[in-house]
């Protein structure tokens, strides 16, 4: 990464860490209306600073992959659900809303939309600063629903190498229960064609996007190297 980009990037992670504390999932729903209109104005999505520098994960996840993710596709995601919302005249104030309606929408809106969120939630879902393991709460929820954290990570790991083509493993709360869920291509568990639904807490990304110039097909390999960086801190706050 050269010197300017590398700039940028601290930057922005300086000021994505000095925003305020607040509600979980808050940062993800980017509900503002676009450049300061009023908030009549349709709900816009919007890519989040990357919390660290491309090279902040490695070796685990490459500075190489991590530029192209971040800059090629979840901003194309960003541009062509932006795109769809003019020219489909939705009028959402949030991006729940947007998923609540998942079924009405177009593949364009839909899809990218998904693009768009499920990537700035994965972003937070990682950090170079990562714990050991879970903690607290959050390691009690995980072991009453999973038996202990390592047979956690096993299913986990098993629902993200199981996942067929492209597509998501997630962690989710329903109604106070954790579960484990995929999803294909850029669906999430907040769209109502989601099969299993709740409260996104955690997230891989599984598309072959993510992890193919380091990994290649060892799709597992990238899995077992995923949890080395895994942002512990991030998924305990959203357990609510």
């Amino acid at each position: 990464m050269d010197t300017n980009n590398r700039r940028k990037f601290l930057k922005n992670s300086l000021l994505l860490a000095a925003i305020p504390a607040i509600a979980p999932l808050d940062i993800f729903a980017l509900d503002k209306p676009e450049n300061g209109k009023s908030s009549s104005a349709p709900f816009m999505f919007a890519q989040i600073p990357l919390p660290y520098a491309y090279d902040a994960l490695a070796p685990h996840i490459d500075a190489q992959t991590m530029e192209i993710h971040y800059t090629k596709h979840h901003a194309t995601y960003v541009k062509n659900v932006n795109e769809a919302i003019k020219a489909e005249n939705l009028n959402f104030s949030n991006a729940f809303e947007f998923f609540a309606k998942a079924s009405t929408l177009s593949a364009k809106a839909k899809n990218n939309g998904g693009g768009v969120w499920n990537h700035n939630f994965f972003w937070d879902c990682m950090t170079p600063s990562a714990v050991a393991g879970p903690t607290g709460k959050l390691k009690a929820a995980i072991d009453k629903s999973f038996g202990s954290v390592e047979q956690f990570k096993d299913q986990f790991s098993k629902a993200a190498l199981g996942q067929f083509g492209s597509g998501w493993a997630w962690l989710v709360n329903d109604k106070g229960t954790l579960k484990i869920t995929g999803t294909a291509n850029q669906d999430n568990p907040l769209m109502d064609t989601a099969t299993v639904k709740g409260t996104p807490l955690l997230a891989i990304d599984v598309w072959e996007h993510a992890y193919y110039l380091k990994y290649q097909n060892k799709r597992n390999d990238y899995i077992a190297a995923w949890w080395n960086v895994v942002n512990w801190n991030q998924v305990a706050k959203r357990l609510v």
